[in-house]
């Protein structure tokens, strides 16, 4: 074949594949028809002879979306996910110009930016686009927005209703207090709660032994029958090595906390350890043999044994006077505390944010996390502490107690703790708690 039939050829290959194509479009309905097309199992007309929508300025519409009625609006429930703003979510919903009217109604309210991902989100929505927005801040309250007229929304954060029911939680240590919780059917919050309520008079970690045993009042939380969380501990006994002590919640105007039943604060200058529930590895030795140098080297320290990353707090209220590296120590933190005593804690893995020379920090605040930087053959805290500038040993060191019961709430809290003796004795039905003023 010659190079002119060749392309001849290929033009009438051309000329009849189009001439396929428009006898296919005139046999699906030509110019006049109409071709029915399913959208999420609704059927929608798409038909050629309607004219094309106007085009529309970026930003001054939302995206179309599901709407409802004033009387029964749609509502579509949300996951924030990593990322997700108050402005991204509800420019779904919402021309621009009224997502900014709602972020500026709620910042004397609930910050948008403290949004968290995973927390759920409901939109209600109807003829006159969204009308109500609620977000899920945690177990005890909710942000809700409702819309009161076009670029005009009000914010207020809710309280989440809830069913309150008074429990008694018995259990006995066979190991450490997390599993003996988790015997008696509770979850680990409750355990952290304890160990945080006699912090100041039991060594979690070192004083604990196998057949101690508490009791514990606590508030628990339910919704439509279902436990959501604890509510305060109001009162605990625990026996630690034949010792019985005792813990009773009160709240005098001015702050609440935890007393004896003499109204003296459990509370006091310094923790019993700075971190919690781990063990002890090595502990206060001027003679120790050195695990890497193998020759006697004093070790005014305690070493807690725990997997890298673990919390460190803060034994007490200070100021940070050192926050770096140091050759043996690796990266330590040093805090200057009242009274001329300091406490160190060596073998960071890191430091936590704002911990820098100079920082206040407060009791229980997190400083950095256990590693094994330095001198170290596997990760922990050296905790060192000093007195005058000599160091002294943490576990002998009696710090003073907090502030007691004003003596113009004695009788208040005297008639309380007779009620919580009452309830945690089974004395009283625990049916009557008030769910109030508690």
């Amino acid at each position: 074949m010659t190079p002119k039939q060749q392309v001849l050829a290929v033009a009438l290959l051309l000329a009849l594949g189009l001439a396929a194509v428009l006898a296919v479009r005139g046999f699906s309905g030509g110019t006049g028809g109409e071709e029915i097309v399913e959208l999420g199992g609704v059927a929608a007309s798409n038909s050629s002879a309607e004219a094309a929508p106007e085009a529309v300025e970026p930003g001054d519409e939302p995206p179309a979306s599901p709407q409802g009625t004033l009387e029964n609006p749609y509502v579509f429930e949300g996951v924030i996910s990593s990322g997700d703003t108050m402005s991204t979510i509800l420019q779904d919903w919402l021309p621009m110009s009224e997502v900014h009217a709602i972020v500026n109604a709620c910042q004397d309210v609930y910050s948008p930016a403290k949004i968290r991902a995973g927390n759920p989100y409901t939109v209600y929505s109807s003829e006159e686009g969204m009308c109500r927005f609620e977000y899920v801040i945690d177990d005890t309250c909710k942000l809700v927005i409702n819309r009161e007229a076009e670029n005009c929304y009000q914010a207020m954060v809710e309280v989440t209703p809830y069913e309150k029911q008074l429990a008694v939680v018995d259990g006995i240590i066979d190991s450490n207090l997390f599993l003996a919780i988790a015997d008696a059917g509770e979850g680990p919050a409750l355990a952290i709660a304890l160990g945080d309520m006699f912090g100041y008079e039991i060594d979690f970690i070192r004083d604990l032994r196998v057949g101690d045993t508490f009791s514990i009042l606590v508030e628990k939380r339910y919704q439509n029958g279902e436990f959501k969380s604890y509510g305060p501990l109001l009162a605990a006994y625990f026996v630690n090595q034949g010792v019985q002590h005792e813990g009773f919640y009160f709240s005098d105007g001015d702050g609440a906390g935890y007393f004896t039943s003499e109204g003296e604060s459990l509370k006091r200058a310094f923790l019993k350890a700075p971190l919690s529930f781990t063990r002890i590895s090595s502990g206060y030795n001027l003679k120790r043999v050195h695990p890497i140098f193998k020759e006697v080297r004093p070790h005014p320290a305690i070493d807690y044994a725990a997997p890298t990353g673990t919390p460190i707090k803060a034994i007490g209220r200070g100021t940070v006077t050192f926050a770096g590296w140091g050759k043996g120590a690796g990266r330590y933190v040093v805090i200057r505390h009242p009274n001329n005593y300091e406490s160190i804690y060596m073998h960071m893995s890191g430091f936590a944010s704002g911990i820098k020379k100079g920082a206040s920090v407060r009791q229980g605040q997190v400083i950095g996390y256990v590693g094994s930087t330095g001198y170290s053959t596997g990760p922990h805290l050296d905790f060192r502490m000093k007195h005058n500038g000599k160091y002294i040993n943490p576990t002998t060191v009696t710090s003073p107690r907090d502030e007691p019961i004003k003596s113009g709430r004695k009788d208040d809290y005297k008639e309380r703790v007779r009620l919580y003796r009452a309830w945690i004795d089974g004395e009283e039905p625990l049916t009557s708690y008030p769910t109030e003023g508690y």
